[in-house]
Formats: structure tokens, sequence, C-alpha cells
């Protein structure tokens, strides 16, 4: 795989990082953040220091979200409770929300259905607060794929779920991205944590 450089232009700090978790910590959340990546250094450095005539175009044509949340679900085996987690980071502000879901017709999808929860409930803060963009990170491929239509939704929940992101939508632009669940990315660790929490398992 091709070595990747990260230049932020726009962020809470700027210039060039090796890791996209570096890149993140100066972007998530940052109103008008503008960041690319590049496969040079020398590349990155102009885009930073807008030596790159195209940059002005290019930084036009991508869109960079107004909020960003992070979600996880947990479930609890002896109750059939399940729960969500989240971490939602707007503007400067870095804002945890959790809850649990007593049994219901959702609780044989596990901690999949506090996901998907989670997943609706930060559309559901964008909605609420005129947000109109928003990148969601997540670690079970479903809750974008049911969404996308790559998986068919067949559960009366995953159904419920695909009908609220279509509502959703009209208004949001929802970009779904993935993170790989325990790998330590601190905001997906701390999304698992409050999901956690809300079930009282730790």
């Amino acid at each position: 795989m091709a070595k990747k450089y990260y230049a932020v232009r726009k962020g809470r700090n700027t210039g060039v990082f090796e890791t996209w978790d570096e890149c993140k910590q100066s972007v998530s959340g940052f109103s008008g953040a503008a960041y690319k990546s590049f496969t040079t250094r020398e590349e990155a450095s102009a885009f930073v220091n807008g030596t790159n005539s195209e940059n002005d175009k290019e930084e036009q044509d991508e869109k960079q979200s107004e909020a960003f949340a992070y979600v996880d679900g947990s479930y609890d085996d002896t109750t059939k409770s399940y729960s969500y987690g989240m971490v939602m980071m707007h503007k400067d502000d870095e804002l945890y929300f959790s809850k649990k879901f007593d049994r219901d017709d959702m609780s044989d999808m596990r901690n999949v259905a506090g996901e998907i929860q989670g997943s609706m409930a930060a559309m559901q803060y964008c909605l609420d607060h005129d947000i109109k963009s928003i990148s969601i990170f997540y670690d079970y491929e479903g809750i974008e794929k049911w969404c996308n239509g790559d998986w068919k939704a067949k559960k009366p929940g995953t159904m419920h779920y695909v009908e609220f992101y279509k509502n959703a939508s009209k208004y949001v632009d929802v970009d779904f991205i993935k993170v790989k669940g325990h790998s330590g990315d601190k905001y997906n660790d701390m999304a698992d944590e409050l999901a956690k929490k809300a079930l009282g398992l730790i």
C-alpha cells in the first residue's frame, strides 16, 4: 500500500501529517476544515502552502462534513437489553451520548441493534440542530450497506432504519466511514465504553 500524507490547510493544527489519526484530531468537528491526502510529501506541502494552482478548485469541489459522530452498540445477554454510545463533534464541541433499550423486537440483533440506534441518533441530532452534513464512523458494515442498498433490509428494525435514513438524507448529507472495531481508535473506543456503561456492563 502506498504511503499517504495528510495535508491540513485549515484546521485546529495545519501542516502535513503521516497518519489519519493525527489529521483527524486537527479536522474533526472543525467548521470549514480543508484537508486532502497525497502520496508524496511535496504535493501535501504544496496544498498546505497554497502553491498548487488547482488547490482552490479542489477545495471548492471537496465537501467537508459539518459534524462527525462515532457510534457503537452493546448488548446484555442476561436482560436482552441493548444500547448505543455516541461521540458527536460539531464545531468546537465534543459531546457524549448513550441510551439503553429494553428487550424488544430488535434485541435479536444484539449489539448491531444498538449501533443502528446510534446511527439514527446521530442523524436526528443533525436534524434537531440544523446541521447539513455529517460523517458517521461505524464498525458494523450493515450500518452503511443497508442505507446504500448493498444489503436488503428484511427485518422490521433494519427496514425502519433504512426509512429513517431516506427521510433524514433529504435534509442532511450523510457520509458513512468504516472503522475497525476494537483497533485502538480513540473515539470508537469511547463510543464502545459509553454503550457498555449505559447497560451497566462496566
